[in-house]
């Protein structure tokens, strides 16, 4: 089961893709309410994806990308941006720092599953 590392303050927008993903991506989803949590997870485990908001207190989303992309171990992993930030000066900015994908708040079920299935690596072909 491929692992997804969810980084946002709001724990409603966490819940909702967490549910999106367990439930219909079949992904098993962590958790980081901040930069800092997501900065203290991201050394220890592997994951094959992380989603990622911009606004957050302290480390926010654009700094965290910068980070990842300079990581070793987390360099290629795709990085699906999601964020209040609609304006297309943000996703730009976002994208020339490393991410793969940005989704606009709010966005649906349909679109944020949409984007997940670009950015995913194949599926093993171990049956499990």
């Amino acid at each position: 089961m491929q692992r997804v590392l969810i980084v946002d303050d709001s724990s409603s927008t966490r819940a909702y893709v967490r549910a999106v993903l367990e439930e219909r991506a079949d992904m098993e989803v962590s958790e980081a309410c901040s930069g800092f949590d997501a900065l203290r997870v991201l050394p220890r485990e592997h994951f094959d994806l992380l989603v990622l908001d911009i606004n957050m207190p302290n480390i926010n989303g654009l700094e965290l990308i910068s980070f990842i992309r300079q990581s070793e171990a987390h360099r290629d992993t795709p990085l699906l941006v999601i964020s209040t930030e609609a304006a297309e000066r943000d996703r730009a900015r976002a994208m020339a720092l490393g991410a793969n994908a940005y989704l606009a708040k709010p966005f649906s079920a349909e679109a944020l599953l949409q984007a997940v299935a670009v950015l995913r690596p194949p599926a093993s072909s171990e049956n499990g």
